[in-house]
């Protein structure tokens, strides 16, 4: 799906000179600084002091957090943003990767290929588990912002071929694909995968059927009993079974 206004808001903060020569060399990256120009190109709205914490963009009451990485650090601004503000937090989830890789000695860029991994909402709930006290208030909303991105790596891994361990250097936007909107606690169902809406399962279940790590889905069994989103309903044997609740 094109989205013509997250388009233009690439081409402002990327612009083909940046991507071709600047990448990652500024302050804010790429991808945190183009999400916030998407959500609002107004200066005054950006970065915007309340207390002594700044807010990525304050329209009106309402103050949007772009979270590009752990969501641990989020935990200081929600403690005071939330006392008089409704709070989305944008999260940004690759659901396309290209990936190039960076020469540290002469600059020099590979071609980009595509990553045989691919993103999902579900890949949100190891994020969401770090703020898990917050998600219950009602002032508090998440959107994930599903992406094709290129991401630009440092070819100065332990390996042979300098790769693992290497360290990310930024992630530019391609393009816009999907954004799901998480505002009420009934909204919490659209990270449940459609298979399990109506039917008992386990950790398990929801790991094969979200295509997460088992880790991944016992953190988001936990939220969602949390939320009261679904309800530990027996066992089967040594592992718990759950159902979705009628919300």
């Amino acid at each position: 799906m094109r989205d013509e206004g997250f388009d233009r808001s690439v081409e402002r903060i990327v612009g083909i000179e940046r991507s071709r020569y600047l990448i990652g060399t500024l302050s804010e990256k790429t991808l945190h600084a183009v999400l916030k120009d998407f959500y609002s190109s107004s200066e005054e709205e950006q970065e915007v002091r309340i207390g002594r914490l700044y807010a990525d963009v304050l329209k009106g009451n309402d103050i949007f957090e772009i979270q590009t990485r752990s969501f641990n650090s989020l935990r200081k601004k929600l403690d005071v943003f939330l006392e008089d503000h409704d709070v989305t937090v944008i999260y940004p989830i690759a659901k396309i990767k290209w990936i190039s890789w960076i020469d540290p000695v002469t600059g020099e860029l590979t071609d980009r290929r595509k990553s045989p991994k691919t993103g999902s909402r579900f890949d949100a709930f190891r994020e969401l588990y770090r703020i898990k006290p917050y998600l219950s208030s009602k002032k508090l909303h998440i959107k994930l912002v599903l992406l094709e991105l290129t991401e630009y790596r440092m070819l100065n891994g332990w390996s042979a071929d300098r790769k693992r361990g290497s360290v990310r250097f930024d992630r530019v936007p391609d393009s816009f694909m999907e954004e799901i909107d998480i505002r009420t606690q009934s909204d919490y169902l659209r990270l449940v995968p459609d298979s399990l809406l109506n039917k008992d399962f386990g950790v398990s279940d929801f790991s094969k059927e979200a295509r997460i790590s088992k880790g991944s889905a016992s953190m988001a069994v936990n939220i969602l009993c949390f939320l009261d989103i679904i309800t530990r309903v027996g066992k089967n044997g040594r592992a718990y079974v759950y159902r979705v609740k009628s919300i």
